[in-house]
C-alpha cells in the first residue's frame, strides 16, 4: 500500500480518531466512539482506501 496522505493529513487523523475513542472510555461512552478506529488507523499507516478510490494523494513523495 503506497502513502497516499500528507504529514498534515496523518496528523489530523490521528488526533481525530483518539478523541473520538476516548469518548468510549469517557464523557458520553456511546458505540459511536468506536468510529475514531477509522481516521486512526488510516492515520497510523498513512494510506487512505477513500483517496485511492477518488483519486487524491495529499502525499508530497
Amino acid at each position: 500500500m503506497p502513502c497516499n496522505e500528507g504529514k498534515l493529513d496523518r496528523t489530523l487523523r490521528i488526533i481525530v480518531g483518539l478523541a473520538l475513542l476516548a469518548t468510549v472510555f469517557i464523557g458520553p461512552q456511546t458505540v459511536w466512539g468506536w468510529v475514531g478506529l477509522v481516521p486512526l488507523l488510516t492515520g497510523l499507516f498513512g494510506f487512505c482506501p477513500a483517496y485511492k478510490l477518488l483519486g487524491i494523494n495529499t502525499c508530497k513523495i
